[in-house]
């Protein structure tokens, strides 16, 4: 990078974590460190309620994803408006009737202590482990496209989140979340006006390029438990998790928990069900234009571009330049038949527009091929290499063709979108920790100024434990596959306790408590055979389906216990 970029870069960081501090600095007592001092209006919170959810990998991620599969990922989405209007009409008014810090509160008012605790121990386990990876992921992948030391980059990450969070609690994340989502959003778009005007044919002509190569069919009608990305898993898996996400993980909660009032709180959640669509289509159509602009312009075999030169330098050199040759062989017999595709569309010839997409297909599939090969060429080479490149699309493309300043500002983003997604992290786990685990069972009866004080220091515990996850993530590389599961693994559960909480009045805390216990064990052990096959019966299912699955679990064997386990009567109060 240049010059121009690395200062755009760290003048850009550090404004927003400067101003967040200056803006937010020393709150004095508890309520203003964890709710904000309740003055945030809609526009904050809707914004900060998107930052916390787009982490470094949706704009890392998101737009390889597209490259490789399309656009059908944004039907994952589709039940979030749905779970925003749920969550505006049951959740929020609970919440602000009882004035409580965190959503696990509610718990215990509605059922006793160990249903409380449990829920907010398996919000810390999930989101606790969350955080490392949301620092380690994009770091991964920074420190390979920058030349960064890995472990420099998550301390970097961790250090300014954390001083920032520290300083000024849920009103500095807040508020730095307003300024990093205008720069998310900024610089993503402006990527998508260049690669627009980079790609040599005329933007109609782009988008039949796209929509003949299957990288515009957004809505599938198919029925299918194993496929994540359909109509019917978005708008019942995904909205399952949604309602579980926003409702109930403090990280959100606490973003629109520090509203000025209840109608504040629900435009900003309604603001996030009706925007966060179209973000996401705005993310995924630049991946395409991606790709598309690589129909054009001749991708790299592989775009990890550190694994390619340690293979460059291997006893497999000459291979890999007879397969790069290949694949450069390929790709211009590619582009002829893209050029006489976008002809026959023109000259509205069918029968040529068929004959042409199936021979693009064909070159397709020889690209990938060759691709496969030269993977297990890394493979070879380094028994240990990560040979999934598509998180690499999309800034391997920013740093090859983009203009000096605009690397410099989508690099920001992605900066920005790691810090803004672990600070609300940070936050809610400090929070829930302080108010759900020290306050109430460890050291009863302590000033507010007491709390927030640990608050903070239970924010630095958090912000290390992340790093040091971060950190040493290498050696843990089945963790991390079973991170990327958590939140379907223990929101299905999480949301299930809630929803009996909210529409369940004759459930007790005994049999909602063990409810989620056993739901908690089935869901586990559905996951360890998903995939596998015994006897004659095999079982394939998505993992977004484990959402449901245990909130409906839940709520059907707290209500078939209820039925021997009655719900305690309350002690009669006398009067006078």
């Amino acid at each position: 990078m240049s010059y121009l970029d690395w200062t755009i870069l760290f003048g850009t960081l550090l404004v927003i974590a400067g101003y967040g501090i200056y803006k937010t600095y020393g709150p004095k007592d508890m309520d203003k460190y964890i709710r904000g001092g309740n003055d945030m209006n809609w526009l904050t919170i809707g914004l900060s309620i998107m930052a916390t959810q787009a982490s470094a990998i949706t704009f890392l991620s998101t737009p390889g994803q597209a490259y490789s599969d399309g656009m059908r990922f944004i039907q994952f989405y589709f039940g979030l408006p749905v779970a925003m209007i749920f969550i505006c009409v049951f959740f929020l008014p609970i919440y602000y009737k009882l004035k409580v810090y965190t959503a696990y509160e509610f718990l215990e008012q509605r059922f006793d202590l160990k249903t409380r605790t449990l829920t907010a121990g398996l919000f810390l386990i999930q989101r606790g482990l969350a955080a490392g990876i949301t620092i380690y992921a994009p770091a991964i992948i920074l420190s390979t496209l920058l030349g960064w030391n890995l472990t420099f980059t998550n301390i970097f990450i961790g250090v300014i989140v954390v001083i920032y969070t520290v300083s000024g609690g849920t009103k500095a994340v807040s508020v730095t979340q307003k300024q990093q989502m205008t720069v998310m959003m900024g610089g993503m778009i402006l990527a998508g006006i260049i690669v627009v005007q980079m790609i040599p044919v005329s933007f109609t002509e782009a988008l039949h390029v796209a929509g003949k190569m299957d990288k515009l069919n957004i809505v599938n009608f198919e029925f299918d438990l194993s496929d994540r990305y359909n109509f019917w898993s978005g708008f019942t898996g995904a909205l399952f998790l949604f309602l579980s996400y926003f409702g109930t993980d403090q990280s959100q909660v606490q973003r629109y928990l520090s509203g000025k009032t209840l109608t504040e709180s629900r435009m900003g959640l309604m603001m996030n069900g009706f925007l966060k669509v179209p973000m996401q289509f705005i993310i995924l159509f630049i991946g395409v234009m991606v790709f598309v602009f690589y129909q054009f312009y001749q991708p790299p075999v592989f775009f990890n571009t550190i694994q390619l030169d340690k293979l460059k330098a291997s006893e497999y050199l000459h291979d890999f330049n007879d397969l790069e040759q290949t694949y450069t062989n390929i790709f211009e017999s590619k582009g002829e038949s893209i050029n006489g595709l976008l002809g026959a569309i023109e000259n509205e010839d069918q029968e040529a527009i068929d004959q042409y997409k199936s021979a693009i297909s064909d070159h397709t599939k020889a690209q990938e091929d060759v691709r496969d090969q030269v993977k297990e060429l890394i493979v070879k080479n380094d028994p240990l290499a990560e040979t999934r490149d598509t998180d690499y699309v999309f800034m391997r493309f920013v740093m090859d063709y983009l203009p000096q300043g605009v690397i410099g500002l989508l690099f920001a983003v992605i900066f920005s979108a790691a810090m803004s997604s672990t600070a609300s992290e940070l936050n809610a786990l400090s929070s829930t920790t302080t108010i759900d685990i020290y306050r109430r069972s460890i050291n009863k009866d302590q000033s507010s100024n007491h709390y927030m004080k640990s608050s903070r220091w239970f924010t630095v515990l958090w912000g290390v434990f992340a790093i040091l996850f971060a950190t040493y993530a290498t050696l843990f590389e089945n963790l991390i596959q079973a991170v990327n599961l958590l939140g379907s693994l223990f929101y299905g559960s999480i949301l299930g306790i809630f929803m009996v909480a909210f529409f369940m009045k004759w459930v007790g805390g005994k049999a909602v408590f063990l409810a989620a216990i056993v739901t908690e064990i089935l869901i586990l052990t559905l996951h360890y055979y998903n995939g596998k096959t015994i006897g004659d019966f095999s079982i394939d299912i998505g993992f977004l389906w484990y959402n449901a699955i245990g909130c409906l679990l839940v709520m059907a064997i707290a209500a078939l216990l209820s039925l021997f386990i009655p719900k305690p009567k309350k002690p009669i109060v006398s009067k006078g």
